[in-house]
């Protein structure tokens, strides 16, 4: 991750990458991030549907608000305590790990892996689980219930599962963000350290600001990868099994049967449906969270 880090040997924690965490997350959700996540929640829940269909989908839910649905307040409490989380955790770990004599890729690599982690588990079970909720509800009304509100939901997954209800599917969230920001940030690092060598540019030269761009940009495309992990994420938290719309998904999902599940009724295809609007949320996620937190937290420094 292109992250400020300290010093080899430089003794305390910056406190700072707490709130440009924040910040920048809820900059990046509150903008293209929200729009993105719900069309690839669609396309990943309803996996028969092209992503013409996906967006007339999205677009029957409210127009431009549907593209919005599940912002607030899941989405914005996720986004100011996830950011936060993730970019004090890779930060601190990716220091750490340079003054160890580690490459950038591979500090980024580790810090990445290390801050998805630890958010998936601090803060993002529940609200992950809410917005697919949120976004994925729209099936109940396909099949004549009237979908119940988004409180109404939380209480009533509460009271039938409790805690463990609402962190439905939090393990594949952390896997999905271990993967996501390990790859993200390593794939990053990687990139700016071979654009350097190309520009003919030294271990400590900066980079232009279309330079990070284009490194975070690599980083967020390549992670997506992982595609596979997010379709499983999805249908594990899709009301789709309240609904009792398919008798044949698991009635105990894991990250395994679930897997299954999908393979076997969508094939490798539906392993990957979503992945297109992913790749742009993954760029994007990348560049709020790698280039331009870089300068905020510059802009921090310097106040």
């Amino acid at each position: 991750m292109a992250i400020e880090k300290s010093l080899p040997g430089q003794k305390g924690v910056n406190w700072s990458n707490i709130a440009v965490g924040a910040i920048m997350n809820m900059f990046e959700v509150t903008t293209l991030g929200q729009p993105l996540e719900v069309l690839k929640t669609q396309m990943a829940a309803n996996r028969s549907q092209s992503m013409f269909q996906a967006v007339q989908t999205v677009w029957s839910r409210g127009g431009v608000l549907g593209f919005y649905q599940g912002l607030i307040p899941w989405a914005w409490i996720e986004a100011s305590t996830k950011g936060a989380v993730l970019l004090f955790t890779a930060s601190e770990v990716e220091s750490k790990v340079v003054g160890l004599g580690m490459s950038p890729g591979a500090a980024g690599l580790i810090g990445g892996m290390t801050g998805g982690v630890a958010q998936a588990y601090a803060t993002m079970g529940f609200c992950t689980c809410m917005k697919t909720a949120e976004i994925t509800r729209h099936k109940q009304a396909a099949s004549g219930v009237k979908p119940p509100s988004t409180w109404v939901v939380f209480m009533d997954i509460y009271r039938r599962e409790g805690v463990k209800g609402i962190n439905k599917g939090v393990n594949a969230v952390a896997v999905r963000q271990m993967t996501n920001w390990g790859s993200r940030m390593g794939f990053a690092r990687l990139a700016e350290t071979s654009i350097k060598k190309f520009k003919g540019k030294g271990e400590n030269d900066k980079l232009t600001a279309l330079e990070k761009i284009a490194s975070s940009s690599i980083g967020g495309a390549l992670a997506t990868w992982n595609q596979p992990i997010e379709v499983v994420r999805v249908e594990m938290q899709s009301m789709a099994k309240s609904a009792n719309l398919d008798p044949k998904r698991p009635q105990k999902a894991t990250i395994l049967s679930t897997l299954q599940y999908v393979y076997r009724e969508n094939g490798l295809k539906g392993l990957y449906r979503g992945v297109t609007p992913r790749i742009g949320l993954g760029i994007w996620q990348t560049v709020c969270m790698v280039s331009f937190a870089d300068y905020v937290k510059i802009w921090m420094k310097g106040t």
